[in-house]
């Protein structure tokens, strides 16, 4: 895999889930084609090409319970392993992971523009205090009202890969001129656009 330095944590979320586990056996696909939740058919990652497809594969990173990070070219098994299940021996896989996801981060992320569009039980998978991206972005997207939006919100981040992929940007400054497929736009009262962690707030607009 891509971020082989995992490879012997892999080999120890394996052993704990024992040898019949269908995971050794399983037929493998790249990730990128493997992984068909919400936020990966928004994304439609089969969809891009060119430079957009070469940004995709060589930028993104899934953090995964079985797997720790993924890149989209990864062959892997179907698998269903939540960062919040506890396996014998590991413990809570974002607790066990976390040591080990952030030292393979560390020298990826170093004077980087980072993304970082995890959900709160992934996220507790790394530890940022110990990494020195030179920016890290994350969105949040509100509804009409002001309330977080909770249940759409992987799809909502999908089309923010995707216009990542396709435009080749990196500052968060530049989701000003972005028409969010599905109506939001960036509220700049609410967002904190400040190095070294900007905070970039989505409004659901009215039409």
């Amino acid at each position: 895999m891509a971020v082989a330095e995992l490879d012997d944590r892999r080999l120890s979320v394996l052993d704990a889930l024992g040898d019949d586990s269908p995971v050794r056996t399983s037929p493998t696909r790249p990730a990128a084609q493997r992984y068909t939740g919400v936020l990966y058919k928004e994304l439609d990652p089969s969809s891009l090409s060119g430079t957009a497809l070469r940004r995709f594969n060589s930028n993104v990173l899934v953090v995964s319970g079985l797997w720790g990070l993924v890149a989209p070219k990864d062959l892997i098994p179907e698998y269903r392993l939540k960062m919040s299940a506890s396996l014998a021996g590991l413990g809570k896989m974002s607790t066990w992971w976390r040591p080990f996801v952030t030292d393979a981060l560390e020298e990826r992320v170093r004077r980087a523009v980072v993304w970082d569009l995890l959900p709160k039980e992934h996220a507790a998978a790394i530890d940022w205090n110990r990494l020195e991206p030179r920016r890290r972005v994350t969105v949040t997207f509100l509804d009409r009202d002001g309330r977080t939006v909770s249940h759409w919100n992987k799809l909502l981040k999908g089309s923010i890969v995707r216009w990542l992929a396709e435009t080749g940007e990196r500052d968060p400054e530049a989701l000003g001129g972005f028409d969010h497929p599905q109506g939001y736009r960036v509220d700049p009262a609410s967002s904190d656009l400040t190095a070294p962690h900007a905070s970039v707030v989505m409004r659901e607009q009215w039409t």
